[in-house]
């Protein structure tokens, strides 16, 4: 067949079956890779650029010193699937009832997942011509429905559920929470954290040509608490036990991103892709993590449990080594990737297009305010002022976080209106929302026992 007449051919069949062109005009810039990293249960204060001094973390406080770091960053939820629900889609996941985790990989919970009614960042961009792909935890669903690449996402590696053993896993794993590559289990011989740090770079070399899509979902430093072998050693002089295992499990997750970095860099890349890195929620105390001067921990909305890291770097177009200091949150991910990317933003996002207002742009908060649910605890911040309710108070309080981010001193009375705004604005939002399709606040389990007050759930059996 003739050359020009192969060309057409090749494109309209691709026009035919939905699949984007692969024609750009050659003058036009490259479009970004888009690089999320998630760590798992970070304690807001163990990073080098976040105050942590006894566990070294080079390679994050380099990507951060690299671009911009949102010191009022904050998760819509704070438990893991929750948090993955909205960032994936930019939109508060109790708008579609993903209020609590799904539970553990198995039969009973193989019909629970991010609903098929929302869209993923990962449709949306493969639709417009990227090459998509998660290395990590999933936790949204372990149904065929529900599996990765039933979302959006060409490629898979890891694990479906929320939890998950850093082996090495020679032997393989044939149960609803393998080690997979794509649908089906592998054997894997690496200390996870590893492995997912090699998939990482090979999904880069496979799609340097081609813009891409990579969601870097690590489980670390979630428990169970399992470093790599031997290095434990580097952090003798760290006690308690549990505190030395959580160093070295967070250095292997810093020489993982490390390794990301480094391959970006010698594709020629680094100015070519925005990254952005996350926690999905606050430490825990079962990991030792520490969360410093924030009250209270993952599953509480106290600023302990939903004010996390973030970063966002893209050298050249964002400033570097600059501190944001507005309230965001992990919603606006997705809208501020598809900006990037030349996508249209869709109606109905919570989130907001941050680029304009890290690059200074555009002035004031990107949010009038930001809001949680998560059962019976609630929140909302509006400016520095926070109203929440939650687990270990006797009643809401009122906090002004600029002076008091500890969250001690309630202002109630001092600021009547002002509470009284913030209660408005949040029963508002709430009207707005579904009833949990799961979980503790799933009305069928509601109507079975009274309503009280809402205890911490145990950390390490979220999943």
């Amino acid at each position: 067949m003739h050359r020009s007449l192969q060309v057409l051919f090749g494109g309209l069949c691709l026009g035919l079956a939905g699949v984007p062109g692969p024609a750009r005009a050659a003058d036009a810039p490259r479009r970004p890779n888009i690089v999320v990293i998630v760590a798992d249960d970070l304690g807001y204060a163990d990073l080098g650029f976040q105050g942590g001094r006894d566990v070294p973390t080079p390679h994050l406080d380099a990507l951060a010193a690299s671009g911009v770091r949102c010191t009022s960053g904050y998760v819509s939820g704070p438990y893991c699937s929750p948090t993955r629900a909205g960032l994936l889609t930019g939109r508060y996941q109790q708008r579609f009832g993903h209020e609590f985790n799904p539970g553990p990989p198995g039969p009973e919970t193989t019909a629970i997942g991010l609903p098929l009614t929302e869209t993923t960042l990962a449709d949306r961009l493969a639709k417009a011509g990227y090459a998509t792909g998660l290395v990590g935890k999933w936790h949204l669903g372990n149904g065929p429905e529900f599996h990765p690449q039933s979302r959006g996402f060409a490629e898979f590696f890891g694990f479906l559920g929320g939890a998950h053993g850093y082996g090495p896993f020679p032997d393989g794993d044939t149960g609803p929470n393998a080690i997979r590559r794509g649908r089906e289990p592998v054997a894997e011989k690496e200390y996870l954290t590893d492995a997912f740090a090699r998939e990482a770079v090979a999904f880069i070399d496979r799609h340097a040509a081609a813009p891409f899509l990579l969601l870097l979902t690590f489980n670390a430093v979630h428990t169970p608490m399992e470093g790599r072998a031997g290095a434990e050693e580097r952090f003798a002089g760290i006690t308690p036990p549990r505190r030395r295992t959580y160093a070295a499990m967070l250095a292997a997750m810093d020489d993982a991103v490390g390794k990301v970095t480094t391959a970006l860099a010698e594709r020629k890349l680094t100015d070519d892709t925005i990254v952005f890195f996350i926690s999905d929620n606050g430490g825990p105390p079962v990991n030792a993590s520490s969360n410093g001067t924030l009250r209270g921990h993952k599953a509480t909305t106290w600023e302990g449990g939903v004010r996390v890291p973030f970063v966002v770097s893209w050298p050249g177009t964002l400033p570097a080594g600059k501190a944001y200091d507005q309230p965001v949150i992990q919603l606006d991910v997705t809208p501020t990737a598809l900006a990037a990317a030349g996508v249209a933003i869709p109606d109905g996002l919570d989130g907001v297009d941050l680029r304009p207002f890290l690059t200074g742009d555009r002035t004031g908060a990107p949010h009038e305010a930001l809001y949680w649910r998560f059962g019976q605890q609630r929140a909302i911040r509006m400016g520095n002022w926070k109203l929440v309710e939650a687990t270990g108070a006797p009643a809401p309080l009122l906090v002004d976080l600029a002076a008091d981010r500890a969250e001690q001193i309630d202002r109630s009375t001092a600021e009547p209106q002002t509470r009284q705004r913030l209660e408005e604005a949040w029963k508002a939002w709430n009207a707005t929302l579904e009833e949990p399709r799961w979980g503790r606040g799933n009305p069928a389990r509601q109507r079975q026992q009274p309503r009280r007050r809402q205890p911490v759930p145990p950390a390490a059996a979220d999943e």
